[in-house]
């Protein structure tokens, strides 16, 4: 594989032409012999809940343990993969991002939360709330879409507040303004923008906006831009046969040199060793 795949399920080049779309885990799995290579969907948000049997699943390269309970939250660009137990049994509810988060309330924290790959323990409140969903789903009632959107809101919620436990604290309250400057970094994020010009998109200054920054996620503003940079860096030396230099390139980076000193300050591990280490894993 040169690049990572990035597509959308079930046919579709662009949102999703219903509210949600749902499928059981073997839905998909017999086809594929139960094994699912490294992928990642640009726009679409997935929650995978298994009731039975289970197997591996991969999230931007850390190997988890599936089992029955297991529930995984699957955020927009995350590369994962999964190698399941032939005839597991479960669920796979599917949502497109931009939707989901135009149903999430500013300064509740879900989003931070679900904005990041977690494989956590189910609950049966949870697990009742997916069969609702499939069970709407399957139905063309009246207020059908209605219902589906309260639904998955309660889905989204339930699964926050299982992350959240499992990590032993809530999150942060998000404000309007850290949520925009995020956005602004992920269509950005690989024309290294300073912190000043973001601000000044923004139309804050650049000490204000650091300050948010701050009191939301304990790091400054520089720090999200290079983050950013830098898990979509672990993605493409973890997934793709791309050499050092063309991810560089790929991420911005006019010397590849200068790439591999600040990954090297990130992460521990210059590319070369984090790309050895991964295939030493796998």
């Amino acid at each position: 594989m040169d690049r990572i795949e990035s597509y959308n399920l079930f046919g579709e080049s662009d949102d999703l032409p219903d509210v949600v779309h749902c499928e059981t885990i073997a839905a998909r799995s017999v086809p594929n012999d139960w094994e699912f290579k490294p992928h990642r969907h640009a726009r679409l948000h997935q929650v995978l809940m298994v009731e039975r049997g289970g197997g591996t699943g991969t999230f931007d390269g850390e190997t988890i343990q599936l089992r029955a309970g297991s529930l995984a939250n699957v955020p927009p660009g995350c590369v994962h993969a999964y190698g399941f137990e032939r005839g597991t049994e479960g669920w796979v509810v599917t949502v497109a991002g931009e939707l989901l988060d135009e149903w999430l309330s500013e300064g509740e924290g879900l989003r931070p939360l679900l904005a990041r790959p977690a494989v956590v323990e189910g609950s049966r409140d949870i697990a009742r709330v997916v069969r609702a969903i499939f069970a709407d789903f399957e139905t063309r009632d009246f207020a059908r879409a209605h219902v589906l959107r309260a639904q998955v809101a309660l889905l989204a919620g339930l699964v926050a507040r299982a992350i959240a436990a499992a990590g032993g604290a809530t999150a942060a309250s998000e404000t309007p303004l850290q949520r925009r400057f995020e956005a602004l970094v992920e269509a950005h994020f690989t024309e290294h923008l300073p912190v000043a010009e973001f601000a000044r998109r923004l139309a804050v200054t650049p000490t204000h906006l650091s300050r948010v920054m701050r009191l939301a996620t304990g790091r400054p503003a520089s720090a999200a831009i290079t983050e950013r940079i830098i898990r979509e860096a672990r993605r493409n030396l973890a997934y793709s046969n791309l050499s050092i230099s063309e991810i560089a390139y790929a991420l911005g980076y006019q010397d590849p040199a200068h790439f591999s000193r600040v990954f090297s300050r990130a992460t521990g591990l210059s590319p070369r060793a984090f790309r050895q280490k991964i295939d030493a894993a796998g």
